[in-house]
């Protein structure tokens, strides 16, 4: 009998066939549905790579403004939801409550609909969940700090309206593009542990909202979509600790107590610059104006990379440009999981509509390491 393989964390394991997403190491290119993702980030709107990865190509100009206008038209949620965040203990946290929030939303349609997974029904609620998650983790987060509701906007854009309904003012035009490059660059990975979370709760045949709400309890580790928060807190840290100048020796004090500095490196990327941080941290310099201290933020952002570079050989991920822009940008830290997860929505329908139109349930061995041969 062969010896099966053990492969902690599933490293190096094909899991699926896509035609979604490939992270192409060799040449350190993002592909999604045969694009350059950093092309299309530094090209196109987000809404209209939302259409890409969900439909499969690109949008004529009818199409993406017809797209844009069905998300906008989409995005209010039902006042029960409203009133269901005000109900929640003020200490739950903003990805609990989305993740309910989304479960939330299967009530509204009939069991036998639920049930059906077919691919237009399936489309369907891929678009109206990408519509909604936006209004659902910014009216989780208002609710849950006693702010009142800003509800959405159907009169401007997706970016646009997102940042309206975070801050309760219409953003700049700079910080809209900012904002919107942000979500294109999030807005699908291939296979991180939140889709195969998905495909793998998709599999089963359950319905989109479980396998969106699986993704969400997976994204909320800070192994995983924790690490644009952690970012931040680092340079805040470095920042009361006396600013660029100690930059170094609060990383090397780090590193020395081998504790982890969130930001640096990547299961598939390993010793290469993630691209989208490369493409990112252009944004920074020219977002700094936008808060006090944000020349020494983006000092600071500089002088950890070097180091980190220096001493590890290890280059930032796309989480530690993002984590600096959203605090720029003036968004809450407890909102940076939950709108990563709103950007990543476009990719998890994308996903979940493939693993129903081929599926095959996920269901591995292990290697038993237990007893045997134990009596009662």
């Amino acid at each position: 009998m062969e010896t099966p393989t053990y492969r902690p964390g599933l490293e190096g394991v094909i899991a699926s066939t896509t035609n979604v997403s490939y992270l192409d190491v060799d040449i350190e290119q993002i592909l999604v549905r045969g694009y350059d993702l950093i092309e299309l980030a530094r090209e196109l709107k987000y809404t209209d790579v939302a259409y890409l990865v969900i439909y499969g190509k690109l949008p004529n100009p009818t199409q993406s403004e017809e797209f844009s206008k069905k998300l906008t038209s989409k995005a209010d949620i039902p006042e029960e939801l409203y009133r269901m965040f005000e109900l929640m203990p003020k200490n739950t946290s903003v990805m609990d409550a989305l993740r309910t929030g989304v479960s939330f939303l299967s009530g509204y349609e009939s069991p036998n609909r639920l049930d059906n997974n077919s691919y237009d029904i399936n489309l369907e609620r891929g678009i109206n969940l990408l519509a909604k998650v936006p209004t659902i983790a910014v009216s989780a987060y208002r609710a849950l700090n006693d702010l009142s509701f800003v509800k959405p906007n159907p009169n401007i854009g997706y970016s646009e309206n997102f940042l309206y309904m975070i801050t309760g003012t219409s953003p700049d035009a700079e910080s809209t593009d900012a904002f919107d490059k942000i979500h294109t660059c999030y807005i699908e990975h291939e296979m991180p542990n939140s889709t195969f979370a998905a495909r793998v709760i998709a599999s089963t045949l359950s319905d989109m909202y479980g396998a969106v709400a699986g993704a969400v309890a997976s994204l909320k580790g800070p192994l995983h979509g924790g690490a644009n928060e952690a970012a931040i807190k680092m340079v805040l840290e470095i920042l009361t600790a006396g600013g660029p100048d100690e930059a170094e020796a609060y990383t090397m004090n780090k590193l020395e107590r081998k504790e982890r500095i969130m930001g640096f490196g990547h299961r598939v990327y390993m010793n290469k610059y993630d691209p989208r941080a490369l493409f990112l941290r252009d944004y920074i310099p020219r977002l700094a104006g936008n808060i006090a201290n944000g020349t020494q933020i983006s000092d600071i952002y500089n002088k950890v990379e070097f180091v980190m570079n220096r001493e590890k050989g290890l280059y930032p991920n796309t989480d530690y440009p993002i984590g600096i822009l959203y605090y720029m940008l003036g968004i809450p830290i407890p909102l940076y999981t939950p709108i990563f997860l709103c950007s990543r929505m476009a990719g998890l329908a994308a996903h979940i509509l493939e693993q129903h139109e081929d599926n095959r349930l996920f269901r591995p061995r292990v290697i038993y390491n237990g007893p045997r041969g134990l009596t009662v």
